[in-house]
């Protein structure tokens, strides 16, 4: 069986042109455009990368950026006083703290004192809890493009079995989450499970989201099962020449897409979908913040 490949880069693309329908109606309708606050602490490269990306695909949609960016002995009063100013700015619909922040700062104490309806990340413990007990909140933005995926290949998810293999609060637990409220029977496997290939061996839907290199390999999925794989794992490539690297995922993709329905690639496929659904979150959080219908197809 040749597994079909779901094309995370193409599905993104989709989502962005639905997002600047969205944006490009609220200021028609509304006069309203919807802005996105990103802030990053310190000079990390892969940081710097991703929030230039954020920031460009932010005005791409037709949406406001506001980039803050601080040095990296920045205190902690003068990170959460930009924060408080933010939080009370209504231009502002989304704030996003690039994690992560720099050893002095207390994380947890900064991501919670971002207002949870502006919390486009999801990582606030209160958008938290509200998903965990099923209700109106904020997603975190890699979980909700694996779901928006998953919606898309199969339609109903209903009465499916899913193992979901890592339990990270910002990807394995939320995942469960989102698939229980899709009416998913939902395992969440890890590093102690016992019998983890069998556990995995009854999956209808496998979502990898554990960080090692190509952990799962194809003997583990079932039959035209459908694997989600969130690992993004870079590894030494001695055939592309010395010193070079490759990304791959958590899933050793050539044997799992031999048996798999559809299965998602590294790089190319749950990667493109984040920041698509970070756009999605800020439209939603502007819908939510002027008492408008939340955008279709965008939210979980």
């Amino acid at each position: 069986m040749s597994a079909q490949i779901i094309d995370g880069k193409a599905f993104a693309a989709t989502v962005r042109e639905k997002v600047a329908g969205h944006v490009a109606r609220l200021k028609e309708e509304n006069d309203i455009t919807p802005g996105l606050a990103v802030v990053l602490v310190g000079e990390d490269p892969a940081s710097q990368v991703y929030v230039r990306s954020k920031g460009k695909q932010t005005v791409e949609v037709g949406m406001n950026s506001y980039e803050h960016k601080l040095d990296v002995d920045t205190s902690e009063a003068d990170l959460l006083a930009l924060i408080d100013k933010l939080n009370n700015d209504p231009e502002v619909h989304g704030i996003l703290v690039q994690l992560p922040l720099p050893g002095h700062l207390n994380e947890d104490l900064v991501i919670n004192s971002i207002d949870p309806a502006k919390d486009v990340d999801g990582f606030h413990i209160s958008n938290v809890g509200l998903l965990g007990t099923g209700q109106k909140s904020m997603v975190p933005c890699t979980p909700l493009g694996c779901l928006m995926m998953l919606r898309d290949h199969h339609g109903s998810l209903s009465g499916m079995d899913a193992v979901v293999i890592g339990r990270s609060n910002i990807v394995g637990k939320p995942m469960a989450q989102l698939l229980l409220g899709d009416s998913c029977t939902v395992t969440i496997a890890h590093s102690r499970t016992k019998d983890l290939p069998e556990v995995v061996k009854r999956a209808d839907i496998v979502v990898a989201a554990v960080g090692r290199p190509e952990m799962v390999p194809g003997d583990w999925i079932k039959e035209g099962a459908t694997v989600i794989d969130v690992g993004i794992n870079r590894i030494d490539a001695p055939e592309k020449g010395e010193g070079k690297t490759r990304l791959v995922g958590d899933v050793h993709f050539e044997s799992a897409a031999a048996v798999a329905g559809a299965i998602t690639p590294v790089p190319g496929g749950v990667g493109p979908m984040t920041i698509a659904c970070l756009l999605a979150n800020t439209v939603t959080a502007c819908c939510r913040a002027n008492g408008l219908a939340e955008p279709e197809g965008l939210t979980a």
